[in-house]
């Protein structure tokens, strides 16, 4: 037995994986849908959010990417994964992700390709949409130069590519790599840590989607979570988990304040 039967859980419920269905829509993470859709809709050019680590950003954005219905939308999602990727290579990513089956090497061609696709995305009636996590990793001011290159692009006065950044708050020392970028920006939103109510209704949320409304927690306990992770989804997850596994090898029906500040104190966040 573990802790899923022992709680009688249908699957983990504070997994660190994404998964959508455990999406919980807080009040800011409602409201940064809003405006990032909004920019998608209207073709605003460029949307950037940005926040602490565990704040939620690659969670937003997959949300995010979900919601962007295919009936109306090109979009695609890009994961940078490290610091020293190339103009071109982001190119080709966009390329590839926008249906460019074949993308070639040389990039004068290359962002022939891409112009192309483009004004047959807008033909179509659809919006080219695309997603960047991590990028406060894209600090070259060659790949900066790309964006802006992109933003260029227009059929009719209008966009013909929206871009929305996701990253970390030196994001914005990022854009300032290339001035006339940063100056494109049309909508910031940045996520903050979850307030003491609303970690509670994320946790509770969580629990019900994973197969109980059982009040699993004691309300010190809550509170104790809240305090320990700041209100950062990532750590709220990673305490929980690991308060229930806790529970269950000391056979507590309901974790209790006392599981949250020992386990706290293991992962080193007393």
């Amino acid at each position: 037995m573990n802790y899923i039967a022992y709680y009688q859980l249908k699957e983990q419920p504070f997994s660190t994986a994404i998964d959508n269905r455990f999406y919980y829509n807080s009040h800011q993470h409602a409201e940064a849908l809003l405006k990032l859709k909004y920019a998608a809709e209207q073709r605003k050019g460029l949307a950037i959010v940005v926040g602490d680590v565990g704040a939620g950003k690659t969670t937003l954005a997959r949300q995010l990417l979900e919601e962007l219905t295919e009936d109306q939308y090109e979009s695609a999602l890009l994961v940078v994964i490290h610091a020293e990727i190339s103009s071109e290579w982001i190119l080709r990513k966009i390329a590839v992700q926008l249906g460019i089956e074949n993308p070639v090497e040389e990039k004068v061609a290359l962002l022939t390709q891409l112009y192309h696709r483009l004004v047959e995305i807008y033909d179509s009636g659809k919006k080219a949409v695309v997603l960047i996590d991590e990028a406060q990793m894209l600090h070259h001011k060659a790949v900066m130069e790309e964006f802006r290159g992109l933003l260029n692009i227009e059929l009719d006065s209008k966009k013909l590519i929206t871009f929305v950044f996701f990253g970390l708050n030196d994001l914005d020392e990022t854009l300032a790599l290339d001035r006339p970028l940063q100056q494109r920006v049309a909508i910031r939103h940045e996520l903050c840590s979850l307030t003491q109510k609303t970690t509670e209704d994320y946790i509770r949320y969580r629990l019900e989607i994973a197969g109980t409304q059982k009040a699993l927690f004691a309300e010190p306990a809550l509170l104790a979570v809240h305090e320990a992770s700041k209100g950062f989804p990532r750590l709220i997850n990673t305490l929980c988990d690991n308060a229930l596994l806790e529970g269950f090898l000391r056979k507590k029906e309901i974790i209790d304040e006392k599981i949250i500040r020992e386990v706290a104190q293991d992962l080193k966040l007393a």
